[in-house]
């Protein structure tokens, strides 16, 4: 007699194939590396950094996904403020994928119709640019706040109320004021008479 569960073996195994190809296609977020940056379009071309194993003639093979294009790179921004800078070749980062086809909003912002019915799609990637691997992690992390580049030879840092600038040049605009004075043209006077000039 054939048992209750060996009749629905079949069944189960159709719902198991669809659940594993749909998991399969959705895509919700992976590591990658940077391979070129449009700093005009601020966009990036990505390879992403986890290979997919894919049944090909019934024989599984290890597989790169091909790279992603025209990936926005999210940079922190608000309130008429930004963090600015320059991906490079070989950064690593995350690639998070969209609910829905964000090609008109990226096209014309504010609110839009979606032009395709697709969802969580390698065509609708975000780099968020700064999660990194072992080999790569930031050395020598220090304590408050710090701008730097990886070397930590140039640094701003703030802990608690103080803010050190570290740099082998400092360049200050015409107009820079500290503590209320043009820092440029600040002037102390001269015990000899007079005063003395500014800084030069």
């Amino acid at each position: 007699m054939i048992t209750l569960p060996e009749r629905l073996q079949p069944q189960t195994e159709i719902y198991r194939k669809m659940l594993e190809q749909f998991s399969t296609d959705l895509r919700v977020a992976s590591p990658g590396t940077i391979v070129s940056y449009d700093s005009n379009a601020q966009t990036a071309t990505i390879q992403l950094t986890l290979r997919e194993k894919i049944n090909i003639d019934g024989s599984l093979s290890w597989e790169e996904i091909p790279l992603l294009v025209d990936v926005p790179v999210i940079m922190l921004r608000a309130g008429g403020y930004m963090l600015e800078f320059t991906p490079t070749t070989g950064d690593e980062c995350l690639v998070i994928f969209g609910d829905n086809c964000m090609d008109a909003w990226w096209q014309s912002s504010g609110v839009q119709n979606q032009i395709d019915k697709r969802r969580h799609d390698l065509s609708d990637g975000f780099a968020i640019l700064g999660p990194t691997s072992q080999p790569k992690k930031i050395s020598s992390l220090g304590s408050g706040i710090r701008l730097r580049n990886e070397a930590g030879s140039v640094k701003i840092e703030i802990s608690g109320t103080t803010a050190t600038i570290t740099a082998s040049n400092v360049v200050l605009g015409t107009n820079t004021t500290i503590d209320g004075k043009v820092f440029l043209s600040h002037t102390h006077s001269d015990p000899q008479g007079g005063t003395t000039g500014g800084v030069t």
